[in-house]
């Protein structure tokens, strides 16, 4: 096995079913880990559901259920979203789970033994739709003069005994470890963070009295561990903490935290200073993205917009979706979604651009050469332009795609993609069958051969549509990720073998907007 890579999502809060954001960072985390994959990392891939809190006791009263009940009946439905999407996760982390709370009673052990909790009142403003503490100075007012977070949501003046953690005395750590290298990014993240940071920190309440559906603290059962210490040790329980060997030996500090942009702070600000004061290593990276907005609109239920990932799936396919996602909005930043972009980017770039050059490819190689491959041909200065191109397209997304820029690698791959349908109309196979029937095998070899090293390209990003189409090109399930690029004499093996190309078919087909959307 290759390198340790552990790349997380971060776990959803299953008070309601998942919406878009929630398959957004689910299929962004699966195709960084699957890339990693390619790349010869042995992957671990880590997601799942966050089902304490006192956001999660209040809506069990509602529905007239148990904490309990609700969680389980919801964090189905998260699972079932990511086995929709093709959201490839080993681990699926909950938080009710009894390994789960050994865990993270024994991170507060470590905190406690560092002499890092005390015991005192606190008084002050919380969000229990965040779940988080604000500042007086942080809050704004809304229309009617109520106070609210600086996210928007309402906030209450809380007032109870509470545990204490002495987050100030980690502010010039938790700098430190800003300025030495890339633990937050993008940079607009980290810039924001730093700035919160240098403003001061005040000790931080980790303990509730005020209901009890959560972690009891050690020594303490009348409290419950703040909904945030419980839902940050995931990252470790999944491991196998406290355990010192195994998976959290091999795995641990992860190599990537994938979050949402309204929840940086607490992954790197309270997280990085817990493990801090348990002794254990930080991630090494935390990447907080934007948001997907439905037609520049943010997808609420007040609103009415809020949209089923899964029903989204099965009107435009799975793999049109992740594409989508990754190739229209520049990943770190808000983006906006519609059935209308969705149709448009999926017939320009995957039916018409590349999943025409595959079929035609195929089609005439079926129909001019009886799916015969010939090695040994002659290659022309076009044919070697064209392989450098597709080349320089694939180390393109490589490079992006290593620094989670996926619409910038996408981009590198299709003008990879527009170069091998230039070279098919300027060098018209079509004539070539009649006027040098040799120069038109070679240029239908030339293009089965950019034609799977585009398609491993690709493949993180639509696994089901590219093993479908390196199916028809006789690859190997074992010979599909980046070390087949780099393999010279797979064609002339392959052609050796005595594969022939069969009457091919379409993996990527061209959409229709639905009625609805149209109108």
């Amino acid at each position: 096995m290759g390198e340790p890579y552990y790349i997380t999502t971060a776990i959803s809060y299953p008070n309601g079913r998942p919406h878009i954001g929630h398959a957004y960072e689910a299929i962004a985390a699966d195709v960084m880990a699957r890339f990693k994959k390619a790349e010869g990392f042995d992957v671990r891939f880590q997601t799942g559901t966050d089902e304490h809190g006192l956001k999660m006791a209040q809506k069990a009263r509602d529905l007239d259920t148990t904490p309990a009940a609700l969680a389980d009946e919801m964090s189905n439905y998260f699972r079932q979203m990511c086995d929709a999407l093709n959201v490839g996760y080993d681990v699926f982390i909950r938080t009710t789970e009894p390994r789960h709370h050994a865990a993270t009673q024994e991170l507060w052990r470590r905190m406690e033994a560092s002499g890092d909790l005390y015991l005192d009142r606190y008084e002050g403003w919380y969000s229990v739709r965040d779940e988080a503490y604000y500042d007086e100075s942080e809050l704004v007012a809304g229309e009617d003069g109520a106070k609210l977070s600086p996210q928007g949501t309402p906030v209450e003046w809380t007032v109870e005994e509470s545990w204490f953690f002495r987050l100030s005395k980690y502010q010039d750590r938790l700098l430190a470890l800003y300025e030495a290298g890339d633990f937050i990014r993008p940079d607009t993240r980290r810039n924001e963070i730093q700035r919160f940071v240098e403003g001061g920190l005040r000790d931080l309440s980790v303990s509730r009295t005020s209901f009890d559906w959560g972690i009891k603290v050690p020594g303490s059962d009348n409290h419950v561990m703040y909904v945030w210490v419980d839902a940050l040790a995931n990252y470790i329980t999944g491991l196998g903490f406290p355990e010192e060997g195994g998976d959290f030996a091999k795995f641990w500090p992860a190599d990537l935290h994938l979050i949402g942009k309204d929840i940086v702070r607490f992954h790197t600000v309270y997280w990085p200073a817990f493990l801090m004061s348990a002794g254990l290593e930080v991630p090494r990276q935390v990447f907080g993205h934007g948001f997907l907005l439905n037609r520049g609109q943010k997808e609420s239920k007040s609103l009415g917009n809020v949209t089923d990932p899964i029903a989204l799936a099965e009107t435009y396919g799975v793999d049109t979706l992740r594409y989508f996602f990754l190739r229209e909005v520049a990943f770190g930043q808000d983006g906006s979604w519609s059935a209308e972009a969705i149709v448009t980017r999926a017939n320009a770039e995957l039916a018409n651009s590349f999943g025409n050059l595959a079929q035609r490819s195929l089609s005439m190689i079926f129909k001019n050469m009886d799916g015969e491959l010939k090695a040994g041909l002659e290659q022309s200065d076009a044919d070697s332009a064209l392989f450098a191109a597709v080349a320089e397209g694939i180390a393109g997304l490589r490079t992006a795609f290593d620094a989670l820029d996926f619409s910038t690698g996408l981009e590198s791959w299709m003008r990879a993609v527009f170069a091998c349908n230039q070279y098919v109309d300027e060098q018209a196979p079509w004539t070539l069958r009649k006027t040098d029937p040799a120069r038109m095998e070679a240029v239908l070899m030339t293009l089965l051969r950019v034609v799977r090293d585009l398609a491993i390209a690709v493949r993180p990003v639509v696994p089901t549509a590219i093993d479908a189409l390196l199916d028809q090109m006789g690859q190997s399930a074992d010979a599909r990720d980046y070390a087949a690029l780099a393999d010279a004499g797979w064609f002339d093996a392959l052609a050796a073998s005595g594969f022939r190309i069969e009457k091919p078919e379409g993996v990527f087909p061209r959409l229709e907007l639905p009625a609805e959307a149209a109108a």
